[in-house]
């Protein structure tokens, strides 16, 4: 396999909060099933040693099989750590949108 220089570009994010809005689920034309939501994070973080709160909210898509019976009871309000890598989505109007895809998700209380 030969090895581009993209290959060498490092695509985490991990990010924890709640599910804001109510989860929709699909399914492909392929039969890979698919979970979105929208997560909420809000934090204080240290920025050039002053305090500084942190409010994002994403929108995350999880799918695969994997995910199907973790995430089939998933409500507003149900606190999470998802780590992943972020992709962009242009919607039909033509807007673009950072979006977390999951690779691994955990329930947090």
């Amino acid at each position: 396999m030969v090895q581009t220089q993209t290959d060498l570009y490092t695509n985490q994010f991990v990010l924890s909060g709640v599910v804001c809005k109510t989860p929709k689920y699909s399914q492909s034309p392929a039969g890979i099933a698919h979970c979105i939501f929208v997560l909420e994070h809000r934090s204080m973080q240290v920025e050039a040693d002053l305090n500084r709160n942190s409010y994002v909210r994403i929108q995350v898509v999880a799918s695969g099989d994997k995910f199907r019976t973790q995430l089939e009871h998933l409500y507003v309000g149900q606190g999470l750590q998802v780590s992943g890598f972020l992709n962009r989505h242009e919607s039909r109007n033509g807007l673009s949108q950072l979006v977390l895809h999951a690779q691994h998700i955990e329930r947090i209380n």
